[in-house]
This record gives structure tokens, C-alpha cells and sequence, in this order.
């Protein structure tokens, strides 16, 4: 049976929210023109006020905001209240330029837990569940997200974070855990390591995995729910709009329902900025209509996906979006053909590799090049020449198929590729360009 957390928003009529959504645009437009002088300026560069913003249909005609307007604001240029009224920060974990600092008052903090509450109620969450969370804590916003949703629960909380596998899994044993949060590729490792102790799934209690913060094909899924003996949720968000929460995964794991009364989603056409249909594929916008501290209007994640409106079997009302397939940004161009790593990642699992991989890109004589290096499991591991050549032949032409490019493959030793607790880094681009 489909549990809520909160029934009348999760369930209400498309009317409802939209009524929702209108008062609170209006609202946060507002809130911003009065407060936020940086979008203030951009929204007079185009003839707009607050006067012009009447609906949702009108959120078109709000400038855009991007990562690049959020490091050139930092850190206080988009504060959208006196600093004295923030409580916290989070931060993200971006390795280029200037970190994205985002503010949090403490009404942003309740609605965010509110928001991760509903995630985890919708994998069978209740106030008997013991959530073992094993995401970072500290400036990234996955530990304190899920920590916060999980007492809004009442259930029973593991503020374990991430690191000292043996000691995750014999946490997870002995206070009998049945729910997991963190990294896909953390839960992958956390399957492997209880494997080499000789544990399989009917030896630990967990019966659920939230897992988010990167992306991971459906083939990743398969393949950590028959490891750990779990259902595996996704989760969505980013710390610029709050983070993790965003949406969430229903038991029909069909997309993931969009917070509707927090935040509005649009897909765009991430060249020329024209606002799409629902069920085409574009880039994903976020406005948030609550965010006291912080209010983004018209956010470019540079995640593409799509919006599905259809009615979800759960009972849910709210948007879903599919899971995004890649990002703008993260998008590599080889000899002139967009790559996704999901798409690399499909065929090397669908082929039966692990999940441990890593995409090298680099550039010789003006011409890119593509290695896919990924381990062996256990079981296909072998120091036969003739063997490992074949095996590699085999996913050069998988690869192939897929992307349309020719890709070179090398298959090294089990547990070669150095291992992640966070987020795993899959790609090595040497190009200098």
C-alpha cells in the first residue's frame, strides 16, 4: 500500500497546485524585486516588474539565472534576506571557479525536510524504520537533507556519513537498518565489500536505498537492487535550491515526482531558451517559490530530461521527470557527437561489468580521443591474452553501436579503479580545450 507523507499536497488536483503555484510566484517575485538586487537588474534590462508577473503563465518572461550568475554573485549577491535571519549554509562540491554558497533560514530549512520527509515515506518509510544515512554531512547537502526528513519521520536515524565501509555494513547488521541513503556508486561499493566478507542480501535487514547526487542508469539500478536485496529509489536536488528533495521516486519508480508547491519545473531548449512541451527532451529550469534565503528564479540545472503528466498509478498527483540522461555541461563532444556517460555505463552493464569505470578523453593531432577503462568482475577475470582482447572487441562494438563513434576499451584487474564514497569520478578529460 502507497503511504504519504503528506497527503493532501502529494494527491492535490492539478488545480490545486496551480493555485498553489500562481500565489506563491507572485509572491516570490516580489520577494525578490524588493530584495535581491542582482536579479532585480536583470529583470529591469527587460522592461519587467513584479506588476508584469501575474501567473505561472507568465514565468516566461523571467530572465534566467545560471551557475556562472551564481559565482559572479558570490557570496552574498543574491541573499534574498539580512544575514542575521540565516541559520545555515551549504556548499557545492564544483572543483572549477568559485564555490555556489547557498543560505538557509530556518523556515527553508523546515520545508526542506518536509520535502526529503516525502522521499523517504514513499520507500516505505515509517516511524518503526531505522534510515541509515551515508551520505556526506558537513557543507554537502545530502546528509543533512536526508537526516532532517528522516526525524521529521520519527524514524529511528544513522547520522553515519560516508567512509569506513566495514563499519557501514556492520552498522547496518547490528541496529538493523532497513533503509540506505547515499551515492549509487557508494551503495555499489558498500554490495562489494559485503560480498569479499562472504555476506549476501538475506544476511542484512535493508529493505530500501535512496540513492542520488549523481547520475546512474537504470542498469545500475537492477543491478544494486539484486546485490543489496533492496528496492532502490532516486532521489533529486541541488544545493542551490536546496538539495536533495527536489523530487522523488514513488514504488512504481517511473520518474520522480516533483515538489509542486516548492518549486516550478520547466523544460527548455538549452540553445535557443524556448520553453518546451511536457514529454519533449531539454534542459531542466527550477523556480523556488519558498526559498526565503536564497530565492532562484528560473534556475538552469543543465540536467536534461523530460516532464511527464500522466496520472502515476502511486496516486501521486505532482509532475514527474525522468530521470535526467546527462547534463549540458557534463556532455562531452567527441569528433563532433554528443556523449553521455549513462550511455556507457548502459552497455558496460548490460554486457556484465560492474559499475567501476572510467571514461578518458583526450586529443591527438586535432582528433579526440575515447578510452573506456573498466574492471573485470571476479568471475571473468583472467590473465588469458586472447580472452580479455575478444571480451574487449565485443564492447568496442557495443560502445559503438551506442554512441556511433569507435571507442578504444581496456579491461583491467577487479578493484583497480581507485573507489569512491561520494561521488564517483567517472570522467578524465586531457583535452585542453
Amino acid at each position: 500500500m502507497e503511504r504519504y507523507y503528506q497527503k493532501e499536497i502529494e494527491c492535490a488536483s492539478p488545480e490545486e497546485i496551480r493555485k498553489i503555484q500562481d500565489e506563491k510566484l507572485v509572491r516570490q517575485v516580489r520577494h525578490v524585486w524588493d530584495n535581491v538586487e542582482y536579479y532585480r537588474k536583470k529583470m529591469e534590462k527587460k522592461g519587467l516588474t513584479p506588476d508584469d508577473i501575474r501567473s505561472r503563465d507568465d514565468l516566461h518572461k523571467l530572465p534566467f539565472l545560471s551557475k556562472a550568475d551564481l559565482r559572479d554573485c558570490y557570496p552574498y549577491g543574491l541573499l534574498g534576506v539580512p544575514l542575521e535571519k540565516c541559520v545555515r549554509i551549504h556548499s557545492t562540491s564544483g572543483t572549477t571557479g568559485k564555490r555556489v554558497v547557498a543560505f538557509y533560514t530556518q523556515h527553508d530549512l523546515d520545508l526542506w525536510s518536509d520535502c526529503t520527509a516525502r522521499a523517504i515515506v514513499a520507500a516505505g518509510g515509517t516511524k518503526g524504520s531505522v534510515v541509515h544515512v551515508a551520505y556526506g554531512y558537513g557543507l554537502f547537502t545530502g546528509g543533512a537533507g536526508l537526516n532532517d526528513g528522516s526525524h521529521k519521520v520519527g524514524c529511528l536515524t544513522v547520522p553515519i556519513s560516508s567512509g569506513n565501509t566495514d563499519r557501514q555494513i556492520m552498522f547496518i547488521k547490528d541496529l538493523q537498518a532497513t533503509i540506505l541513503c547515499c551515492t549509487p556508486s557508494y551503495a555499489a561499493y558498500i554490495s562489494e565489500q559485503m560480498k569479499e566478507m562472504g555476506l549476501g542480501p538475506d544476511d542484512i535487514p535493508l529493505k530500501a536505498g535512496i540513492f542520488g547526487a549523481e547520475a546512474w542508469s537504470e542498469e545500475m539500478r537492477h543491478d544494486i537492487e539484486s546485490t543489496l536485496g533492496i528496492k532502490a529509489y532516486d532521489i533529486y536536488g541541488l544545493t542551490e535550491l536546496s538539495g536533495p528533495g527536489v523530487s522523488f521516486e514513488c514504488s512504481e519508480q517511473k520518474g520522480m515526482h516533483i515538489n509542486e508547491d516548492h518549486f516550478i519545473a520547466e523544460i527548455i531548449d538549452p540553445d535557443t531558451e524556448e520553453v518546451l512541451p511536457d514529454g519533449e527532451e531539454g534542459e531542466l529550469v527550477f523556480t523556488a517559490l519558498d526559498k526565503e534565503a536564497f530565492p532562484l528564479l528560473r534556475y538552469r540545472t543543465r540536467d536534461i530530461c523530460s516532464l511527464n503528466r500522466t496520472k502515476c498509478s502511486c496516486g501521486r498527483t505532482l509532475i514527474r521527470m525522468e530521470k535526467p540522461k546527462g547534463r549540458t555541461d557534463d556532455m562531452l563532444i567527441i569528433r563532433g557527437v554528443n556523449v553521455f556517460p549513462s550511455q556507457i555505463e548502459t552497455v558496460l552493464l548490460n554486457n556484465g561489468y560492474s559499475s567501476n569505470y572510467q571514461i578518458i578523453v583526450g586529443r591527438v593531432n586535432n582528433t579526440d580521443t575515447l578510452e573506456v577503462r573498466v574492471e573485470m568482475t571476479p568471475d571473468m577475470f583472467t590473465d588469458n591474452l586472447g580472452e580479455i582482447e575478444g571480451r574487449q572487441a565485443n564492447l568496442v562494438d557495443g560502445l559503438k553501436s551506442m554512441l556511433g563513434i569507435k571507442a578504444k576499451v581496456t579491461l583491467v584487474a577487479p578493484k583497480s579503479i581507485t573507489r569512491s564514497e561520494g561521488k564517483a569520478v567517472r570522467v578524465i578529460d586531457n583535452r585542453k580545450i
